[in-house]
């Protein structure tokens, strides 16, 4: 072990400390649903003063790249204060995106550095980590793009989140009912989703992962941190589970599990991924459970009408949600939608713009999200930071809740123009290149131009990665193809890993002897677009 490495482990370990001493006083809030409310009120009524409050944080850190973007187009501090104050939040983050102040998706990921005329710069991660950050333990993105990159979770930033989270829960009914969680160890989001949970004062959630031990289990570092922080928010009073192995082929456990609640209770909510969502559903459907009274919320992936006509045909209610590891929650769903993915934007915590940008190898542009974090606790500092994300943001009375408590734009036709889903996990970029391009040519044959990734969904809604194999490379075993991409996402880290064993469970990789398609620029990407484009 190099000496960086053992001062980042002895960092990372002494963080965690403090995550763990920090953590007794987080679970013991109790935070009700007046002072959640309260706070979320308060932060929608000061966005022009936590706009702000970023400006002061970025030109207060010598290596923020956001910084060097404002100086370099001869913006002040004076000078975004007034532009706030003149424009609004939306309208002095669209003025400077105009100018060339925004961090795009390849560059916030690393995978090109930041070029606006003269000014050159090559960032690293850290360079877009909250310095304020004390009390954290680390974990991974899902790797949209090449190695996911690592964020941490801290304290601070839980407590910040925590009365979104309980307006969530209020708004959409689920307060005081019995919950479940789907949801796997980290990098997952299980233990967050319980810690914020002991911290709201409700009951204890019910927690399954489909990722426990084994070959497809979640590394031993992060069993460990669960096993600690769930031992010492037991010992602070709260009411915590340890989390129940649940692979895929038994989801109708889950099924069987509301059901009994619904009937104790009147009605129950399971949180997981679209995917996992839609397993519980069918599997209700298969053996005659009747889910009503059930509040089934997926995330993680688009949830297609396709999803959402066999899950509400279990008699579940569906709630969409919208989130990513950087930020949290960016949506929730509207209670009168226009369309299965219709979001209300959580303007409380965050400031949203659009740009357009030509989708890579395609004479394709989309306007895509732009984001900027609002709060001072948010693990990575974010401003006018492109995700590769785009769709329509609106504003149209719906009259449900939402709208009521001061959030009025809606998100909808969300969708990814970079990456693969399935399973609530994401994943393309250059691990997904270093596969296609020269682990598979070197085992079985042909080059990179003869293997491409494609999305499809399945007749009962189910997203697949069908693998296009070149029909001229003779005498391949299929299965040992898919088996090859998914020892080999195993070998590429955290986030790989968790890919891995959620799409080895569900089969979510298939072949097929097709050849793989060009872009009108005679391109090839690791990712068909276009196929799923034509079909949105």
């Amino acid at each position: 072990m190099t000496q960086h490495s053992r001062d980042d482990l002895h960092s990372e370990l002494t963080a965690f400390a403090g995550f763990l001493a920090g953590l007794p006083t987080f679970v013991r809030q109790r935070m009700t649903v007046p002072e959640a409310l309260s706070i979320v009120r308060q932060r929608l009524d000061n966005r022009h003063t936590q706009l702000g409050a970023v400006f002061n944080r970025i030109f207060a850190n010598p290596r923020s790249p956001y910084g060097a973007l404002l100086r370099h187009v001869g913006c002040t501090q004076e000078d975004a204060q007034e532009l706030v104050a003149r424009e609004g939040v939306e309208g002095a983050l669209s003025a400077l995106r105009a100018r060339g102040v925004y961090v795009s998706f390849e560059e916030f990921k690393g995978l090109q550095p930041i070029v606006r005329g003269s000014l050159s710069l090559t960032p690293s991660p850290a360079d877009f980590d909250n310095p304020t950050a004390g009390r954290y333990y680390s974990t991974t993105t899902g790797g949209s793009t090449g190695a996911g990159r690592r964020v941490r979770l801290d304290l601070g930033h839980f407590a910040a989140l925590l009365p979104a989270r309980i307006v969530v829960r209020h708004v959409q009914g689920l307060t005081g009912i019995p919950a479940a969680s789907w949801s796997d160890l980290p990098p997952g989001g299980g233990l967050k989703g319980v810690l914020l949970q002991a911290a709201a004062g409700e009951d204890a959630t019910h927690w399954f992962t489909a990722r426990l031990h084994g070959k497809d289990g979640a590394a031993w570092r992060f069993r460990l941190a669960t096993t600690a922080t769930l031992a010492v928010a037991r010992l602070s009073g709260a009411r915590v589970r340890s989390p129940q192995f649940l692979p895929f082929e038994r989801a109708v456990e889950l099924a069987r599990w509301a059901a009994e609640q619904v009937a104790r209770h009147g009605s129950c909510t399971i949180h997981a991924s679209v995917s996992r969502i839609l397993r519980i559903a069918l599997a209700a459907t298969e053996h005659g459970i009747d889910l009503r009274g059930t509040i089934l919320r997926g995330g993680g992936e688009p949830p297609t009408d396709a999803k959402v006509a066999h899950i509400r045909a279990s008699g579940a209610t569906f709630h969409s949600s919208y989130a990513f590891s950087e930020v949290g929650t960016v949506g929730s769903s509207c209670l009168s939608p226009e369309e299965c993915n219709d979001q209300h934007f959580m303007q409380d915590h965050l400031a949203l713009v659009q740009a357009a940008r030509r989708v890579p190898g395609f004479d394709l542009m989309v306007p895509a999200f732009c984001f900027t974090s609002l709060l001072p606790s948010a693990p990575k500092l974010l401003f006018n930071v492109e995700s590769d994300d785009y769709g329509t943001i609106s504003r149209r009375p719906c009259g449900c809740k939402w709208e009521q408590l001061g959030f009025p734009v809606h998100l909808t036709g969300i969708r990814s123009f970079r990456k693969l889903t399935g399973e609530g996990v994401t994943l393309v970029g250059s691990d997904m290149e270093r596969i296609l391009d020269t682990i598979l040519p070197s085992r079985f044959g042909g080059s990179a131009l003869d293997y491409q990734f494609v999305e499809e969904e399945d007749a009962q809604g189910f997203t697949r990665l069908v693998l296009r194999v070149a029909p001229h490379l003779a005498a391949i075993d299929e299965a040992a193809v898919a088996e090859c991409v998914l020892e080999s996402l195993e070998r590429t880290g955290a986030a790989g890993a968790l890919a891995q064993s959620a799409w080895r469970q569900a089969g979510t990789v298939r072949v097929r002897r097709e050849t793989p398609t060009m872009t009108t620029r005679g391109k090839l990407l690791p990712l068909d677009i276009g196929a799923r484009s034509a079909r949105s």
